[in-house]
């Protein structure tokens, strides 16, 4: 994950709240301010205070490059600890030059348009900035950046349903976020990591419940779900306080804070749906108020599913696996 990060050596209460607000993680203050940030939020704070979560020249540098020797010693220093990378002269060479050579690189910026030069240096970009600005505005507009580069796009595809099958009673997982989900949103889940059908939230008045738009009912406790960082969980892992990836129809993501999750035992059926030769299935509760969704974005309950109807789904390549959520290319079977 990128890391972003806000400068302020003279303390404004406005400008710092702006930035914890904007989606910055961590507060660059001068020593006297650290426990002026932590009375605001609980966030990050970057400082030569000995009380702050990153102590400069221990736990972070902050290297001027003035030539060739600078960036030396920018490479040597291996990607063990964030280095701040403030330019004599702001070009883009520097960066490019280390990107190829190290990691760990946070690169000082003063506005949006250099921030987003620096995330998008050489398509892998920067591993994080550290914006320094008096500018509400581009507080604001760098805020907007953080969304977006935290937000993957996905390539969704139209599977065919092939049966839908009674299976018995089971565990299903609620899933209640933080968030008022929009219609087309859901949440990718299957009992396959490689194949995840697209789980419509609960905003669709019905005659016996009133809409929760925060709410996925989103398959077994045994299912893959998708998370943030191309990484997967089972949704029985999920608890209140961690995160979840909220999809639309068009593979537009976001994150959203996980508030509750009900498990409970309930009647489940199994979807079996394919797309030429990959198969895939969810057990999902038996309730005509669980949808999955439709290419224009509309829900189809898995009650009234037939075969030959199509939904969305997000397929991955043949060969690919997930060990503890993270994908590795390996040899493997799941049916």
């Amino acid at each position: 994950m990128k890391k972003f990060w806000y400068k302020i050596l003279n303390w404004d209460k406005r400008l710092v709240s702006a930035a914890i607000e904007s989606g910055f993680d961590s507060i660059y203050v001068s020593s006297d301010d650290v426990k002026k940030v932590r009375e605001l939020s609980r966030i990050g704070v970057i400082s030569n205070n000995k009380e702050a979560d990153l102590v400069l020249d221990k736990d972070v540098k902050e290297i001027i490059i003035k030539s060739k020797e600078s960036e030396k010693d920018i490479v040597n220093l291996n990607g063990k600890i964030p280095v701040i990378i403030k330019n004599k002269d702001w070009t883009i060479i520097p960066l490019e030059n280390l990107i190829s050579k190290t990691t760990n690189l946070i690169q000082y910026v003063e506005n949006y348009k250099e921030a987003k030069v620096a995330l998008e240096t050489m398509e892998k970009g920067a591993d994080g900035i550290v914006l320094e600005t008096n500018d509400m505005n581009e507080i604001k507009k760098v805020g907007n950046l953080i969304r977006e580069i935290q937000n993957e796009k996905l390539s969704l595809t139209e599977v065919e349903i092939d049966r839908i099958k009674q299976v018995g009673i089971g565990d299903r997982v609620v899933v209640d976020t933080s968030s008022i989900l929009k219609p087309g949103q859901g949440i990718l889940a299957g009992d396959s990591s490689s194949a995840m059908f697209l789980v419509y939230n609960e905003n669709v008045q019905t005659p016996y419940c009133d809409p929760r738009p925060f709410r996925v009912n989103a398959g077994g406790v045994h299912a893959y779900v998708q998370i943030a960082g191309d990484k997967t969980k089972y949704l029985g892992e999920l608890a209140s306080g961690s995160k979840i990836m909220v999809v639309d129809q068009n593979g537009n993501t976001q994150e959203a804070i996980i508030g509750r999750v009900k498990i409970e035992k309930r009647p489940m059926l199994a979807v079996y749906a394919h797309y030429h030769n990959k198969k895939m299935s969810l057990i999902m509760q038996n309730a005509e108020t669980i949808r999955l969704t439709k290419k224009d974005g509309s829900p189809i309950s898995v009650t009234k599913l037939k075969k030959g109807d199509r939904v969305l789904a997000n397929l991955e390549q043949d060969g690919v696996g997930r060990h503890f959520g993270q994908k590795i290319k390996e040899t493997i079977l799941e049916k």
